[in-house]
């Protein structure tokens, strides 16, 4: 079972990230935003893409489920952090943070 403690351990050790407030929850980022953690630190909201997104909540539909807007439809993706194993939890962080990587600028 992880917890909101877990997730920004974890989020913090990504390299470049820093955390800052968005909106009422905390946000944690490189180039762009890629996790989100709710006040009472149950549930997260990952940037996957939407083919990942599909993938995260076919496999646990326990734990993953598209947000209910447009920005689900980008691939927004709220997760249940006490059905995710700290090992789960670690994929999606690295599979979102690897999104937000600013990329080398092409010659």
């Amino acid at each position: 079972m992880a917890t909101g403690r877990d997730l920004r351990r974890m989020a913090l050790a990504l390299e470049g990230t820093t955390e800052a407030p968005h909106f009422d929850r905390a946000a944690f980022k490189v180039a762009r935003i890629y996790v989100t953690l709710a006040p009472d630190g149950r549930t997260a909201n990952f940037k996957f893409t939407p083919d990942e997104q599909e993938f995260k909540c076919m496999m646990a539909p326990g734990a993953f489920a598209p947000i209910a807007n447009a920005w689900g439809r980008q691939g927004w993706t709220t997760a249940d952090l006490s059905k995710l194993s700290a090992a789960e939890l670690k994929s999606a962080l690295e599979t979102a943070w690897a999104h937000a990587v600013k990329k080398p600028k092409r010659r």
